[in-house]
């Protein structure tokens, strides 16, 4: 029997355990330092057994999965030397910054304890164990960060583990998954609190700008409504990566300035070109850091009834809604509903099926 104990069962924490739940030889131990907690991830069955007690959760796993905060790591990493940890035990984490902690993890005391950097690239909306789902990583990347001196023996283990995860694990040096994640997580989340503060500051002058600033402007700007504490933490735990990032972020906004200045529409034409090129090879169906939208756009008229309508049409075909929003709706003009679903899959069968009966956008 190989027992998991979870530190941390929230969305990460509490996918990752229903992953193990319920498989052969596996036990899953939740901890959380609230009793509440405990009692909630018992009543909602995401694990076999939940503790207060950090120790008996650490003592009695083979594997240990630190899901905390980027900026509490270290500090787990330093009370888990203080217990009787089981010879061979392996620990690893789910932050999605790994050079610090790989290099903390240097620092334990037993050689017969193996430290192994994760980092699962998948997310969700939504957060908590309530949002937990067996199928967060499903075709998602779960990145490895082993040391040099990991054991293979250790690396197989985890491996096998996390295939339970239907996730494509990817091993790679730490240094260099913070830069690529740095590019592609990091400094797309700079950029949308950069952009929504200019245009905040912008409102304090004329309201006019928030009130126009609906659908496109509030779509690629979402990720700048991400948790402040955790983004803190995450960026000055790759502090270093990000100020090179912003340097050649700004050296990408002075290249436009220079065009603009010289009215070079030759160049403005072929960044657009290029990035245009660049984007239509990135994969549509993967999951990755930032969550997609799966959403669908339906002109409907304005009457009474017709949300209900829709509604019922999807869910007699048992397609699950996630929200509806209506965009815009006057007398006498067609009304636009925003209809968001949870995967790929069903917005590709709702589609189908509304097509029949509206004029739908993707």
């Amino acid at each position: 029997m190989t027992t998991i104990a979870i530190f941390g069962v929230g969305l990460i924490g509490g996918s990752l355990a229903l992953c193990f739940k319920g498989k052969p030889g596996l036990r899953v131990i939740g901890h959380s330092n609230r009793a509440e907690s405990v009692e909630k991830y018992m009543k909602r069955g995401v694990v076999d057994y939940a503790t207060t007690s950090l120790q008996e959760a650490a003592e009695a796993a083979d594997v240990i999965i630190v899901c905390v905060p980027v900026g509490m790591l270290e500090s787990y990493l330093d009370q888990l030397q203080q217990f009787d940890l089981k010879p061979g035990c392996i620990i690893t984490d789910v932050g999605s910054t790994k050079a610090s902690i790989v290099e903390a993890a240097i620092r334990l005391k037993r050689p017969d304890i193996h430290f192994i950097g994760g980092h699962p690239m998948a997310g969700s909306e939504r957060s908590g164990v309530e949002a937990a789902s067996s199928h967060l990583f499903e075709n998602a990347y779960y990145v490895l960060t082993p040391h040099e001196n990991t054991p293979d023996e250790a690396m197989e283990r985890l491996e096998s583990l996390l295939r339970h995860t239907k996730a494509h694990i990817v091993k790679m040096d730490a240094r260099q998954h913070d830069d690529i994640v740095g590019a592609i997580s990091h400094l797309p989340h700079m950029i949308a609190v950069a952009l929504v503060n200019q245009v905040r500051r912008y409102n304090d002058g004329n309201a006019m700008y928030q009130q126009l600033a609906a659908g496109g402007f509030r779509d690629i700007t979402r990720i700048a409504s991400s948790e402040p504490n955790i983004w803190r933490d995450i960026l000055i735990n790759n502090r270093d990566v990000m100020l090179r990032l912003l340097n050649d972020w700004n050296n990408e906004i002075d290249s436009f300035i220079h065009m603009l200045q010289n009215s070079d529409g030759v160049g403005i034409e072929r960044s657009f070109a290029e990035a245009g090129r660049f984007r239509q090879e990135l994969p549509e169906r993967r999951k990755g850091m930032i969550t997609s939208l799966y959403d669908l756009y339906v002109d409907v008229p304005d009457h009474p009834g017709v949300i209900g309508q829709i509604a019922s049409l999807l869910g007699n075909e048992r397609i699950n809604l996630s929200n509806i929003q209506i965009i815009e709706s006057r007398e006498d003009v067609p009304g636009v509903l925003r209809i968001s679903f949870r995967n790929q899959q069903d917005v590709d069968r709702a589609a189908e099926l509304l097509r029949t009966h509206y004029e739908v956008h993707v």
